[in-house]
């Protein structure tokens, strides 16, 4: 939800939930659940961007630990997304990952996804599909890696 908001500033409730798969409601309760977590601003729909820049580098991948699964097809996130292989280099530095799908792209090791309706949702926005590729980054890879998906969320979403 924080990442759409911050590529759709003020995005109404409908358009948001229908970007996202989810319902109206689902969205309400998000943002609240956003705003008590003080990385939206108190009764509006802005990003907290200093806030929210901390969580995704730091804290994410503890509230957010990766689950992993069996070999599956899927669509590619975290390093084996298209624009984020090279923060792999030779591939041996992180396995190929995807998010279980039926009628997949790729076949790697399934990464259950930060939310059910992930692959909808970046089937239908490329931006969204790149910027949870990074988040997942941020949970499965070292340090470099890590650091590299932080760069790119500065570049693409937190600067001016």
């Amino acid at each position: 939800m924080a990442l759409r908001l911050l590529l759709e500033p003020e995005d109404r409730y409908e358009p948001l939930a229908n970007a996202l798969a989810t319902s109206t409601s689902a969205a309400h309760r998000s943002v609240a659940r956003l705003q008590h977590a003080g990385l939206c601003e108190p009764a509006s729909r802005t990003v907290n961007q200093s806030a929210c820049r901390e969580f995704l580098v730091h804290g994410v991948r503890y509230a957010f630990p990766p689950v992993h699964g069996p070999e599956r097809l899927g669509m590619p996130t975290a390093g084996s997304h298209p624009e984020l292989s090279d923060l792999v280099g030779d591939g041996s530095a992180m396995k190929s990952l995807v998010w279980p799908m039926e009628g997949g792209t790729m076949r790697g090791e399934a990464l259950v996804p930060l939310f059910k309706g992930v692959t909808k949702v970046a089937s239908r926005d490329a931006r969204l599909h790149h910027l949870l590729a990074c988040i997942d980054v941020i949970r499965v890879g070292n340090s470099e890696q890590r650091a590299a998906a932080a760069a790119i969320l500065q570049q693409r979403i937190f600067s001016a």
